[in-house]
């Protein structure tokens, strides 16, 4: 069965950092190594160090987390904080906009603590302000059972009206996601030996790709045809 690099692109992105570093690069096959290595670049995870021996471990279910951690979340835990700050701008404390109810998640970044700053959010936020679209950014906690941490404590969220989903959508990955996936892509291509260069077919790596946009735009003109709106 042909492997659909889209679909290997969404499950990578699902992953928890944790998962993700637990996967085993060896034993994936050519094109699933390279949508892991773009992944990995794009989110840059950081395995909680061992302190025992001074290397960076994937810890184990069950594992306990050090003192220097346990007295930090500690710390979290009993700080109250009035005012979130994102890349030393103050967001999510004003009054919430009456669309909020209906509104969609199009981007998220976990946090380490309820202060840590996410410049990557403020990106996202600045780029859908760019092309005009109403959004919020808000921080929530996450529950201490789906937590990431040592990897993120809480999560911040941008919001859009639900009716604005797919445009808000499609601003972030030109504007974001496509941007560091060319950066990746071509990281990739470089280390690639002559051969396994001349060997590589973009239309056959990102065939899903090829075949969502296909299907894009084929049910488009199928509907308009349908209403006989031309």
């Amino acid at each position: 069965m042909q492997l659909d690099p889209e679909y290997l692109r969404q499950h990578y992105a699902s992953l928890s950092d944790q998962a993700l570093l637990a996967v085993d690069r060896a034993d994936l096959v050519e094109m699933a190594q390279v949508i892991f290595d773009l992944e990995v670049g794009r989110r840059k995870p950081v395995p909680p160090r061992d302190t025992r021996h001074g290397q960076p471990t994937i810890p184990r279910q069950g594992d306990p987390l050090d003192e220097e951690a346990d007295d930090e979340e500690a710390d979290d835990d009993e700080a109250e904080v009035d005012e979130a700050e994102v890349d030393g701008e103050t967001h999510g404390a004003g009054e919430e906009p009456g669309w909020l109810e209906e509104a969609a998640e199009v981007y998220s970044y976990a946090v380490q603590s309820a202060t840590a700053h996410a410049p990557d959010a403020v990106n996202a936020r600045d780029a859908l302000e760019a092309a005009g679209i109403p959004c919020y950014l808000d921080l929530c906690e996450i529950p201490r059972e789906e937590s990431l941490s040592p990897y993120g404590t809480h999560r911040w969220r941008l919001m859009v009206p639900g009716k604005l989903n797919l445009r808000a959508t499609s601003v972030l990955e030109r504007e974001i996601f496509n941007v560091e996936f060319e950066a990746g892509w071509k990281t990739h291509l470089e280390a690639l030996s002559d051969e396994e260069l001349r060997a590589m077919n973009p239309q056959v790596a990102f065939g899903g790709l090829y075949d969502r946009v296909a299907r894009v735009n084929r049910v488009y003109e199928e509907e308009i045809a349908r209403r006989q709106m031309k």
